[in-house]
């Protein structure tokens, strides 16, 4: 019967039962759970001193080790072992040694985030990048503890709320919209108030420097002024890659940099692969893709925005925002006080001038678009500004060039009154072709690039053109 009871037990789950025991010297003994019967040391390790008391007691009055183990409902080995250990000692873990993944603990702490825990990418990424040589079972081992943390985190942590006129939050989102029956990915800018929690957003083809540049302009217009720091995660026109300066911090692009200042508001950076950071616009975002897009067709990008303008006042304005439970535009009626004016303040894509230097084909690259100049101005230094949805292209101080803003990217803008040839075919259209120049001679003429060669070509064809 010892031998079947034990052969039951081996290897299971051991429990105690759930009542009290009298000790030979009239104590309650506290019965505690034990582990698997695998592991002797581990299944004493977690009796009571009281219950190993017990043990000991039962022994010295002369009981055996299977009377013992019946009395007490234990295993017989969980007896024996309690038998030799001369005194009671607590369970103490056993301190795992060295493993294959010991040198890469840091990076696994680093990477696990970006990858959301996956054991499996870890221990490919490991396998193939770093010559790690263990299984997965060890990845995976090592991954839990990480991801039950930042479970915990993710449970307990609190929402980061601003004050009037605090901050706000800018963030982009794609959508893809029917545009005169073409379906088209539009990008769209978010901007949230983080007080009031009131949005602006604003479609474009892409999310170019000038494009962001031109929403933060139209979000401030908007809203009437700006808050004092804004909120980006590290988009690559805010941010220069992860390159950092003397002080330890991420380098800002230039030109956005310059943008920041001229409109005076703290540029805010959220913490890698912490989108929460920035949550009010996120949501905004989603937003604007789940309450606004469905069910809409568009002509063009401006009756997008035409619509979404319309959207935003009457919907997403009036709405029982989900968190503050107030309509944004009553809070807003609050946060608008703190917010720094900007009305009076001259545009920084109209104040900024930018220079480029004439090509030879007498083209000039500006936001990469490509727009002509007159030929003559050939390795020549221009200035260009833009005005409106215009671009003014100065050289020495007098416009030479006007161009409408062209969308998207690669796109040609040319004036043909700035090619090659140009003086000579307004002579011909008022005096006909001269009778002695050949088309051979013609075509060299309109390759020749300068200008003052075509005024010398007029006046010597004049005569015989009369």
């Amino acid at each position: 019967m010892d031998v079947d009871q034990e052969q039951k037990t081996a290897g299971l789950e051991l429990k105690v039962a759930g009542q009290p025991l009298q000790g030979l010297s009239g104590a309650t003994v506290p019965m505690r759970a034990t582990v698997s019967g695998g592991n002797p040391e581990a299944e004493v390790s977690v009796i009571a001193e009281q219950q190993w008391r017990a043990i000991q007691e039962r022994r010295a009055a002369g009981m055996s080790v299977s009377g013992i183990a019946r009395e007490l409902d234990l295993d017989r080995k969980t007896v024996r072992t309690a038998l030799k250990r001369t005194a009671w000692a607590p369970y103490q873990r056993e301190v795992p040694g060295p493993t294959l993944l010991d040198e890469h603990r840091a990076w696994l702490i680093e990477r696990a985030p970006q990858v959301h825990y996956s054991a499996r990418i870890l221990h490919q990424e490991l396998t193939r990048e770093r010559g790690f040589r263990g299984c997965y079972e060890t990845v995976k081992l090592a991954v839990r503890p990480l991801r039950s943390e930042a479970a915990l985190s993710a449970l307990t942590q609190r929402r980061f709320e601003t004050g009037p006129g605090e901050q706000a939050q800018c963030d982009w989102g794609q959508v893809k919209v029917p545009l005169s029956g073409v379906r088209r990915c539009l990008h769209v800018f978010v901007m949230t108030l983080g007080f009031s929690r009131r949005g602006f957003a604003m479609g474009f083809e892409g999310e170019r420097m000038p494009d962001l540049l031109a929403a933060h302009e139209a979000a401030f217009a908007y809203f009437g002024g700006r808050c004092e720091q804004l909120l980006y995660d590290r988009m690559g026109t805010v941010v220069l890659g992860s390159s950092k300066d003397s002080a330890g911090k991420l380098r800002l692009n230039s030109t956005f940099s310059a943008f920041a200042a001229h409109w005076g508001f703290e540029i805010r950076l959220c913490q890698p692969y912490r989108a929460q950071t920035k949550g009010k616009v996120e949501s905004g975002v989603k937003y604007v893709k789940r309450n606004f897009v469905p069910g809409r067709t568009f002509r063009d990008l401006e009756d997008f925005n035409a619509q979404l303008l319309t959207w935003q006042r009457e919907i997403a304005d009036q709405r029982i925002h989900g968190t503050t439970h107030v309509q944004p535009i009553i809070r807003f009626a609050e946060e608008i006080t703190h917010l720094v004016p900007t009305g009076t303040q001259p545009s920084f894509l109209a104040a900024m001038v930018r220079e480029r230097v004439v090509a030879e084909d007498w083209l000039v690259s500006i936001d990469s678009n490509r727009y002509s100049v007159p030929c003559r101005l050939i390795g020549q230094t221009v200035q260009v500004v833009r005005e409106a949805d215009r671009w003014v292209i100065r050289h020495r101080g007098q416009v030479v060039a006007e161009h409408e803003v062209r969308q998207g990217r690669c796109q040609l803008a040319v004036h043909p009154e700035h090619g090659p040839g140009a003086a000579t075919r307004n002579v011909r259209q008022r005096y006909g072709t001269p009778r002695h120049t050949s088309a051979a001679q013609g075509t060299q003429e309109v390759e020749v690039r300068d200008l003052a060669v075509y005024d010398q070509l007029s006046v010597r064809t004049l005569p015989e053109a009369a």
